[in-house]
Protein backbone atom coordinates (compact mmCIF):
# COMPACT_ATOMS: atom_id res chain seq x y z
CA UNK A 1 0.00 0.00 0.00
CA UNK A 2 1.33 3.38 -0.86
CA UNK A 3 1.52 5.51 1.96
CA UNK A 4 0.21 9.46 1.24
CA UNK A 5 2.40 11.75 0.45
CA UNK A 6 2.53 14.95 2.84
CA UNK A 7 4.42 17.92 3.09
CA UNK A 8 5.28 19.80 6.21
CA UNK A 9 5.16 23.56 5.13
CA UNK A 10 8.33 24.77 6.73
CA UNK A 11 8.24 28.21 7.42
CA UNK A 12 10.25 29.00 10.20
CA UNK A 13 7.61 27.98 12.79
CA UNK A 14 8.52 25.98 15.27
CA UNK A 15 6.93 22.04 15.93
CA UNK A 16 7.89 21.03 12.61
CA UNK A 17 10.06 18.01 13.67
CA UNK A 18 7.35 16.73 16.13
CA UNK A 19 4.84 16.95 13.68
CA UNK A 20 6.91 15.01 11.09
CA UNK A 21 7.48 12.29 13.19
CA UNK A 22 4.03 12.06 14.50
CA UNK A 23 3.06 12.04 10.42
CA UNK A 24 5.11 9.46 9.79
CA UNK A 25 4.25 7.41 12.75
CA UNK A 26 0.45 7.47 11.23
CA UNK A 27 1.60 5.91 8.17
CA UNK A 28 2.31 9.24 6.01
CA UNK A 29 5.44 9.73 3.70
CA UNK A 30 6.60 13.52 4.97
CA UNK A 31 8.86 15.81 3.55
CA UNK A 32 9.58 19.00 5.92
CA UNK A 33 10.52 22.15 2.99
CA UNK A 34 9.56 25.41 2.02
CA UNK A 35 9.22 24.70 -1.52
CA UNK A 36 6.21 25.57 -3.32
CA UNK A 37 6.27 23.29 -6.02
CA UNK A 38 6.91 19.93 -3.35
CA UNK A 39 3.84 21.76 -1.17
CA UNK A 40 1.09 22.01 -4.52
CA UNK A 41 2.07 18.53 -5.60
CA UNK A 42 1.82 16.48 -2.61
CA UNK A 43 -1.34 14.74 -1.08
CA UNK A 44 -1.59 16.48 1.87
CA UNK A 45 0.04 19.68 3.49
CA UNK A 46 0.07 20.21 6.96
CA UNK A 47 0.67 24.41 8.16
CA UNK A 48 2.04 24.43 12.08
CA UNK A 49 2.30 26.81 13.86
CA UNK A 50 3.62 28.16 17.05
CA UNK A 51 4.23 31.61 19.02
CA UNK A 52 2.54 34.73 17.71
CA UNK A 53 -0.44 35.39 15.03
CA UNK A 54 1.52 38.43 13.61
CA UNK A 55 4.29 36.37 13.02
CA UNK A 56 3.31 33.16 11.65
CA UNK A 57 1.72 35.45 8.97
CA UNK A 58 4.53 37.11 8.53
CA UNK A 59 6.96 34.10 7.82
CA UNK A 60 3.84 32.40 5.51
CA UNK A 61 3.61 35.53 4.03
CA UNK A 62 7.48 35.44 3.46
CA UNK A 63 7.67 32.35 1.75
CA UNK A 64 4.21 32.74 -0.24
CA UNK A 65 2.01 30.37 1.86
CA UNK A 66 -0.63 32.02 1.11
CA UNK A 67 -0.57 31.43 -2.21
CA UNK A 68 -0.47 27.55 -1.71
CA UNK A 69 -2.96 27.19 0.50
CA UNK A 70 -5.33 29.12 -1.72
CA UNK A 71 -4.10 26.99 -5.13
CA UNK A 72 -4.36 23.99 -3.06
CA UNK A 73 -7.89 24.13 -1.76
CA UNK A 74 -9.29 25.98 -4.95
CA UNK A 75 -8.28 22.28 -6.77
CA UNK A 76 -10.02 20.59 -3.73
CA UNK A 77 -6.30 19.46 -2.32
CA UNK A 78 -5.61 18.88 1.40
CA UNK A 79 -4.77 20.93 3.79
CA UNK A 80 -4.35 20.66 7.74
CA UNK A 81 -3.82 23.86 10.33
CA UNK A 82 -2.31 23.32 13.68
CA UNK A 83 -2.45 25.64 16.89
CA UNK A 84 -1.55 28.87 15.25
CA UNK A 85 -1.39 27.34 11.68
CA UNK A 86 -5.28 27.36 12.56
CA UNK A 87 -5.72 30.55 14.04
CA UNK A 88 -4.74 32.28 10.53
CA UNK A 89 -7.11 30.69 8.77
CA UNK A 90 -9.47 33.15 10.32
CA UNK A 91 -9.91 36.59 9.06
CA UNK A 92 -8.35 38.26 11.55
CA UNK A 93 -5.64 38.18 14.93
CA UNK A 94 -5.88 40.32 17.93
CA UNK A 95 -3.22 40.37 20.15
CA UNK A 96 -2.69 43.64 22.74
CA UNK A 97 -3.31 46.48 20.77
CA UNK A 98 -2.22 45.08 17.30
CA UNK A 99 -4.81 43.55 14.81
CA UNK A 100 -3.22 41.10 12.06
CA UNK A 101 -5.16 40.21 8.92
CA UNK A 102 -5.55 36.81 8.48
CA UNK A 103 -6.12 34.21 5.43
CA UNK A 104 -9.70 34.94 5.83
CA UNK A 105 -10.91 31.56 4.81
CA UNK A 106 -13.13 31.55 7.48
CA UNK A 107 -15.02 34.22 9.28
CA UNK A 108 -14.08 35.07 12.55
CA UNK A 109 -11.59 36.98 14.99
CA UNK A 110 -9.18 35.03 17.39
CA UNK A 111 -8.42 36.83 20.57
CA UNK A 112 -7.58 36.67 23.84
CA UNK A 113 -9.22 33.67 26.06
CA UNK A 114 -11.21 35.05 28.94
CA UNK A 115 -9.68 32.83 31.52
CA UNK A 116 -8.12 33.47 35.11
CA UNK A 117 -5.56 31.18 33.80
CA UNK A 118 -3.12 31.59 30.59
CA UNK A 119 -1.92 29.70 28.81
CA UNK A 120 -4.17 27.03 28.88
CA UNK A 121 -1.65 24.28 28.68
CA UNK A 122 -2.23 20.70 28.82
CA UNK A 123 -4.93 18.12 28.35
CA UNK A 124 -8.84 18.87 27.63
CA UNK A 125 -11.56 17.00 26.33
CA UNK A 126 -13.64 18.09 23.03
CA UNK A 127 -17.18 18.69 22.12
CA UNK A 128 -16.82 16.53 18.73
CA UNK A 129 -19.99 17.39 15.80
CA UNK A 130 -22.08 14.11 14.37
CA UNK A 131 -20.12 13.11 11.73
CA UNK A 132 -16.50 14.07 12.65
CA UNK A 133 -14.16 12.12 10.12
CA UNK A 134 -11.08 13.76 11.58
CA UNK A 135 -12.31 12.30 15.57
CA UNK A 136 -13.55 8.82 14.10
CA UNK A 137 -12.64 6.36 17.16
CA UNK A 138 -11.02 9.32 19.29
CA UNK A 139 -14.55 11.23 20.08
CA UNK A 140 -14.14 10.56 24.03
CA UNK A 141 -10.05 11.52 24.03
CA UNK A 142 -8.68 14.23 25.58
CA UNK A 143 -5.79 16.37 23.24
CA UNK A 144 -3.11 18.60 24.01
CA UNK A 145 -3.38 22.21 24.10
CA UNK A 146 -0.90 24.96 24.80
CA UNK A 147 -2.54 28.62 23.90
CA UNK A 148 -3.64 31.78 25.13
CA UNK A 149 -5.85 32.99 22.22
CA UNK A 150 -8.78 31.15 20.11
CA UNK A 151 -11.60 31.87 17.84
CA UNK A 152 -14.45 32.48 20.76
CA UNK A 153 -17.31 31.99 18.40
CA UNK A 154 -17.92 30.37 14.52
CA UNK A 155 -19.88 33.36 12.55
CA UNK A 156 -20.31 31.40 9.37
CA UNK A 157 -24.01 31.62 8.42
CA UNK A 158 -25.67 28.69 7.02
CA UNK A 159 -25.35 28.03 3.23
CA UNK A 160 -28.02 25.33 2.00
CA UNK A 161 -26.02 24.75 -1.14
CA UNK A 162 -23.05 23.26 0.64
CA UNK A 163 -22.08 21.38 3.95
CA UNK A 164 -21.96 23.53 7.22
CA UNK A 165 -18.61 22.92 8.44
CA UNK A 166 -18.00 20.57 11.13
CA UNK A 167 -17.27 22.71 14.09
CA UNK A 168 -15.36 20.90 17.54
CA UNK A 169 -15.41 22.80 20.53
CA UNK A 170 -13.37 23.17 24.30
CA UNK A 171 -13.44 25.16 27.14
CA UNK A 172 -11.33 27.12 29.07
CA UNK A 173 -13.01 29.97 30.73
CA UNK A 174 -15.03 29.44 28.20
CA UNK A 175 -16.12 28.45 24.78
CA UNK A 176 -13.99 28.12 21.42
CA UNK A 177 -12.93 26.33 18.13
CA UNK A 178 -10.76 23.25 18.95
CA UNK A 179 -11.25 22.06 15.26
CA UNK A 180 -12.62 22.56 12.22
CA UNK A 181 -13.73 19.97 9.16
CA UNK A 182 -14.40 22.33 6.10
CA UNK A 183 -14.05 20.25 3.05
CA UNK A 184 -10.67 19.76 1.81
CA UNK A 185 -9.90 22.11 5.02
CA UNK A 186 -8.91 21.00 8.50
CA UNK A 187 -7.18 22.53 11.10
CA UNK A 188 -7.32 22.30 15.25
CA UNK A 189 -6.21 24.28 17.81
CA UNK A 190 -4.74 21.40 20.07
CA UNK A 191 -1.34 19.62 19.11
CA UNK A 192 -2.35 15.82 17.69
CA UNK A 193 1.76 15.68 18.01
CA UNK A 194 2.09 16.22 21.57
CA UNK A 195 -0.99 14.81 22.27
CA UNK A 196 -0.52 10.57 22.15
CA UNK A 197 -1.64 7.70 20.76
CA UNK A 198 -4.70 9.67 20.28
CA UNK A 199 -3.31 12.41 18.08
CA UNK A 200 -1.32 9.90 15.95
CA UNK A 201 -4.63 8.48 15.34
CA UNK A 202 -6.09 11.56 14.50
CA UNK A 203 -3.69 12.46 11.86
CA UNK A 204 -4.36 8.97 10.32
CA UNK A 205 -7.55 9.73 10.24
CA UNK A 206 -6.49 12.68 8.41
CA UNK A 207 -4.44 10.44 6.16
CA UNK A 208 -7.57 8.33 5.07
CA UNK A 209 -9.14 11.59 3.40
CA UNK A 210 -6.30 12.18 0.94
Amino acid sequence: MTRPRVVVFDYGSGNVHSATKALEAAGADVRLTADRAAAAAADGLLVPGVGAFGAVMSGLVAARGPEVIERRLAGGRPVLGICVGMQVLFEQGVEGEGVTEGLGEWPGIVDRLDAPVLPHMGWNEVRVPEGSRLFAGIEDERFYFVHSYAARDWPMPADARRRAPLVTWAEHGGPFVAAVENGPLAATQFHPEKSGDAGVRLLANWLETL
